[in-house]
């Protein structure tokens, strides 16, 4: 995995730098007095730079996240708050397709258990795919609800109370043989696609990496010419009865003699 990740790494930063390259000793020689060439050249030097960026910053982000998959959040976080502010946030990317964002919140009570931070990156994350994916014209449906037990890949104690975020597209769907791949490092459907959108192929990785953090579940259903739904499932808190206090902890802490 460590060899497979390192490649693919390698190969993702190397086809940009190797164009940005290419065109510096272009700048530099045949066209160094070429004016329309210069303008060209530097807005794609540009682009192929906030791609290696883009490239880096998800890297360490994926980096942080891992360092601390095995340490469940503490905190509470409402859905609400973190749905309606990334949705506010990319209202204008939505624009620029046409397509509206619609928020229903079905269930009575939004807490759940989680770092806002990174509930927020999930979500920026899913909302943005579903725009990039979907199809103009078309609306992007985010729903939170409480279903009636979370899927198997939470943790047993976890399912029985706990809230979903569907974040539903009308896009062109992705093939059935695709999804259980869909969260692997650098994996894409279709790469060139990808990479004109400006996807890194990490993107659903982070994702999974903080959902698991949260010892929640990621599930993806898709059909070919209809749409995906990528749902996260995310425990509540537990019962203020059952948290453990830190006074608690110190209160029943053993004393030590020096």
């Amino acid at each position: 995995m460590r060899a497979d990740f390192v490649a693919n790494a390698s190969h993702e930063l190397r086809t940009p730098l190797t164009s940005i390259l290419g065109f510096v000793e272009t700048l530099r020689g045949p066209a160094r007095d070429d004016v329309e060439a210069h303008e060209r050249f530097l807005a794609i030097m540009h682009q192929q730079a906030s791609r290696m960026r883009r490239l880096i910053e998800d890297l360490l982000s994926l980096s942080r996240i891992e360092l601390r998959e095995h340490t469940p959040p503490v905190g509470t976080v409402s859905l609400e708050d973190v749905v309606e502010g990334v949705v506010m946030g990319l209202e204008l990317l939505a624009e620029e397709k046409d397509m509206t964002l619609q928020v229903e919140m079905i269930s009575d009570s939004d807490l759940v258990a989680g770092d806002e931070d990174e509930l927020v990156q999930v979500f920026a994350n899913l909302i943005a795919n579903g725009i990039k994916y979907g199809r103009p014209g078309t609306p992007l449906v985010i729903r939170v609800d409480r279903p009636a037990r979370g899927p198997a890949q939470m943790p047993h104690a976890m399912r029985d109370d706990c809230l979903v975020v569907h974040v539903i597209d009308q896009g062109d769907g992705i093939a059935k043989e695709h999804l259980p791949r869909l969260t692997e490092r650098f994996y894409r459907v279709d790469t060139a696609r990808s990479r004109q959108l400006g996807g890194t192929g990490l993107g659903l990785a982070i994702v999974k990496h903080i959902v698991n953090r949260h010892r929640g579940a990621l599930t993806i259903d898709s059909t070919v010419g209809q749409g995906s739904t990528f749902s996260v499932y995310l425990p509540c808190p537990p019962p203020a009865d059952k948290r453990v206090r830190s006074s608690d902890f110190l209160r029943h802490e053993p004393e030590t003699e020096l």
